[in-house]
């Protein structure tokens, strides 16, 4: 219970502070949107490095992250630690981009993490929203060249083994912004591994990346790399 309480006690003094930095950024009148995106990248980078550093968990990345940019990272969601685990790695490879997330994210009490640090808001019940979307994520990827994005494409945490049907946003992103989708697996629950933290002794955890996959058949396609992986790593 102490344990418990420390940890969230810390993640949100943590998570605090951050917003802090990215609201610099974010109401900055004088910085583009290319630095702009480029630091507040830099900021959920460190903010994630060091709250895995607290938790004490290590990861291991099986595969490699590309070395290009302009790609759509699609990752399987268990637990508020993929993006964290996600950040810790893009950073190892500094990487700029942002995370594509549902509008009731930014509504949430948690939502000015998610506002200010640069993440782009979603309403996949409004049709004017989806266009603003999609029309936001176009003049991103004119004016920002070295720009990725990060999206959990079954849309919600899946509470159970394997992944959710596919929703069909990641798709239609990459196809109108011709992007290359890079599938990534974490493999494990997080959940349950952020429910044990801290550790005493390091946890490590296993993220796989895969090969450039067809957007037009994107869910099979993952199932396949991700199928793959697991028997790979038995």
């Amino acid at each position: 219970m102490i344990k418990t309480l420390a940890k969230y006690i810390f993640m949100v003094k943590l998570g605090i502070k951050y917003v802090s930095k990215f609201k610099k950024t974010y109401f900055d009148p004088f910085v583009t949107l290319k630095p702009a995106y480029k630091q507040l990248s830099l900021d959920r980078q460190a903010y994630s490095n060091t709250i895995l550093e607290y938790l004490n968990i290590d990861v291991n990345l099986i595969g490699n992250i590309p070395k290009e940019d302009g790609i759509l990272y699609a990752i399987n969601h268990r637990s508020l630690l993929d993006i964290i685990v996600m950040e810790h790695l893009f950073s190892q490879q500094e990487k700029n981009g942002t995370w594509i997330a549902k509008k009731d994210l930014f509504d949430a009490i948690y939502g000015d993490f998610f506002k200010y640090s640069g993440c782009i808001s979603v309403d996949l019940e409004n049709g004017r929203g989806l266009l603003k979307f999609f029309k936001e994520i176009k003049k991103v990827f004119k004016k920002v060249d070295d720009f990725n994005l990060y999206i959990f494409p079954e849309g919600e945490r899946n509470k159970d083994y394997g992944i959710l049907e596919f929703q069909s946003g990641a798709s239609k992103i990459a196809k109108a912004n011709k992007l290359q989708v890079v599938p990534v697996f974490i493999n494990d629950t997080l959940e349950s591994v952020f429910k044990e933290a801290p550790y005493k002794k390091t946890k490590k955890i296993d993220v796989h990346v895969g090969s450039i996959i067809d957007h037009k058949n994107l869910e099979n396609d993952y199932i396949t790399f991700m199928n793959n992986e697991k028997a790979s790593a038995k």
